[in-house]
């Protein structure tokens, strides 16, 4: 029997990006983060002012995404009216601003009711047709022809707003000295759905968290205001890294009303316990963590206990996880493709190896003096030497250091970084 197709299968199911298909998540989701989800619910269900802001932060990678959308799913079956985008998928990440995201808004709203043909007169659709279309160089006349297809209409103009800057250049010159009538677009349009539907407005914002810290600071320092001003709830992302700087984190707590959520790394051990020579883990949290690699890697692809080192090398990062186990699966199509008459071919401790090589090399590549001093401080004391540093920022926003919490916040390296500090010579290698 030719090995090709279970590795194949297995490298398909270990995709980076986030399960939101519900068949995906049908097949591939495990019981993770109740409490997150249950914070979430409690911020959105106990809100009786309509219009909070809340601010969902964490790791890039640790399972934000897939938790969002099985909280957006849940408000739905709730009776809310969710709308549930990437920002990614509208804007180019390099040139988000809160302008564009305002705008994304209002675009993915129009499309979310769209695509359930909310009951709206067709006179206002007409009027909300050509906004949106003289914004977006869109040809005005056409868009009453284009009436009754709105909801391709609306994703023609979202790949535009994507694809060329000048429309993004010229919606953020016409509404940045006039972004009352942006918001007030925005109500209107949550307005008419809210009514049609006998539904709240419930807007959830994916991936400003994978914004360079620059933008996020800009975003949320400079404009949080008007990002705010919206008349009904939004979910906004955001990295952790960017809530360890001091006066940043003042702003948004005082913009969002102290309504933060982290989601913290899943802790495999305790603080401290992976020093010791036979450190012993948290043995709920590995086999959720195995469960997760078991239910996408097809039986007799890999061996018993390299799911378990993959776990331990995560460093409990959800995204980690599936990217280590994707690498091993990756050098073995190289093998049977090399090699297509062995039947031997399965993870094992010398695949893990080379993968862990090859993940060591690119943590590796950016960093400089100041990283690696950085890097050997946290590992020897669970802290930085100043948590406001933006070198250490960097390295926090970079998954090079991790973040845990329980009675107190501490800081520890990715266990990949742990074994470069320690093929270094930088830390004791016990």
């Amino acid at each position: 029997m030719s090995l090709l197709e279970p590795f194949r299968e297995a490298y398909r199911n270990l995709d980076l990006l986030p399960l939101l298909d519900p068949q995906e998540l049908g097949k591939f989701r495990v019981e993770y983060g109740a409490d997150v989800l249950a914070e979430l619910e409690q911020l959105v269900e106990d809100d009786d002012s309509r219009d909070g802001k809340i601010i969902f932060a964490g790791h890039r990678g640790c399972g934000k995404s897939t938790l969002l959308a099985e909280f957006g799913r849940q408000c739905d079956e709730r009776g809310y009216f969710v709308v549930f985008f990437s920002i990614a998928d509208t804007i180019e990440m390099s040139d988000v601003n809160h302008i564009n995201i305002l705008f994304a808004i209002a675009l993915n709203m129009m499309v979310e009711a769209e695509k359930r043909q909310v009951n709206i007169s067709t006179s206002v659709k007409e009027s909300l047709y050509k906004w949106f279309a003289t914004r977006t160089r869109i040809e005005t006349e056409a868009t009453s022809a284009e009436a009754g297809a709105g909801f391709d209409l609306f994703k023609f103009i979202s790949g535009k707003l994507k694809t060329e800057a000048t429309i993004r250049n010229e919606i953020k010159h016409e509404f940045e000295r006039n972004i009352s009538d942006l918001v007030g677009r925005l109500n209107e349009i949550a307005a008419l759905v809210e009514a049609a539907t006998q539904k709240q407005v419930l807007v959830i914002i994916d991936d400003l968290d994978k914004l360079d810290l620059g933008l996020v600071r800009q975003i949320y320092q400079d404009h949080i205001k008007a990002l705010f001003q919206p008349g009904f709830r939004v979910v906004f992302t955001i990295p952790v890294s960017s809530l360890r700087e001091g006066s940043l984190r003042a702003i948004i707590v005082s913009a969002a009303d102290d309504q933060i959520v982290e989601m913290p790394v899943a802790k495999l051990f305790d603080k401290g316990e992976r020093r010791k020579p036979h450190p012993v883990s948290r043995p709920e949290m590995r086999e959720t963590l195995c469960h997760i690699l078991h239910k996408r890697i097809p039986n007799g692809v890999i061996e018993p206990d390299i799911a378990e080192q993959i776990v331990f090398y995560s460093g409990g990062v959800l995204r980690e996880l599936i990217r280590i186990a994707n690498i091993c699966c990756r050098i073995c199509l190289r093998s049977i493709r090399r090699h297509p008459d062995r039947t031997d071919i399965i993870i094992n401790q010398a695949v893990l190896i080379e993968a862990i090589k090859d993940i060591r090399l690119d943590f590796e590549t950016p960093l400089g003096k100041a990283d690696y001093q950085i890097l050997q401080a946290t590992y020897d004391t669970f802290k930085p030497d100043d948590p406001k540093d933006q070198t250490f920022l960097d390295l926090l926003h970079g998954l090079h250091i991790l973040e845990y919490r329980n009675d107190e916040v501490w800081y520890d390296t990715h266990p990949i970084v742990t074994d470069l500090l320690k093929r270094k010579g930088l830390v004791n290698d016990t």
